[in-house]
């Protein structure tokens, strides 16, 4: 049954902003602007962890155009009515339904030096594995990653495929930001490579 749309455009927004504004939050470092450069950048959190992270990336980001890549499925169509409540630019679609559709419109938001914020072990996992094409975008445009890693002290865990948490009212949240400036890849396997190390690297966090 699908959820009302007055639930998912006003109601879910609503509460998810209440809770994240109860959150303490310490961020390291505390700023973005010193890293990133003028091209803009690709924001990223794990998909578990996206009830503070599309709200983080909002709340470091204030001045800058973010576009959403979130998918076609049902609970992206939920998740896209709250982001819109954000003031997101949506890219809908996966690596596994409108690809090349996401491609190109990342491209577009690369070309206006726009941020890019997505999951990228979503919408199906692997659970807090990036996907190749995330990297190879990036890599292939000279464009920051940037992967904020999100802890709360206290959360219900769901058990869902991406272990997901509802951090808890007035929990402290701690978040490590990490500016990832991938190099350049010179075959697919090397990018494979990178990629596992990079997921082994940030995959716990």
């Amino acid at each position: 049954m699908a959820l009302s749309p007055l639930i998912s455009r006003y109601i879910i927004p609503f509460a998810l902003k209440l809770l994240y504004a109860s959150l303490r939050i310490s961020v390291t470092p505390p700023t973005l602007k010193k890293q990133l450069t003028e091209k803009g950048a690709i924001f990223t959190f794990w998909h578990g962890k996206m009830v503070a992270g599309w709200l983080l990336a909002k709340s470091l980001l204030p001045d800058k155009q973010l576009q959403a890549v979130v998918s076609l499925s049902e609970d992206g169509r939920i998740l896209s009515d709250a982001l819109e409540q954000f003031d997101y630019t949506l890219i809908r679609g996966s690596s596994s339904k409108g690809a090349d559709e996401v491609k190109l419109a990342m491209q577009k938001a690369i070309s206006k030096e726009q941020i890019i914020v997505l999951t990228p072990d979503g919408p199906r996992g692997p659970v807090n594995q990036f996907k190749y094409g995330t990297l190879r975008i990036a890599s292939t445009n000279n464009y920051q990653l940037i992967f904020a890693e999100i802890n709360y002290t206290k959360a219900w865990k769901l058990k869902s495929w991406d272990k997901f948490e509802i951090p808890r009212p007035f929990s402290k949240t701690t978040v490590k930001l990490h500016t990832i400036d991938l190099p350049d890849f010179i075959s697919e396997e090397e990018l494979r490579i990178y990629t596992k190390k990079l997921s082994d690297l940030l995959g716990h966090a």
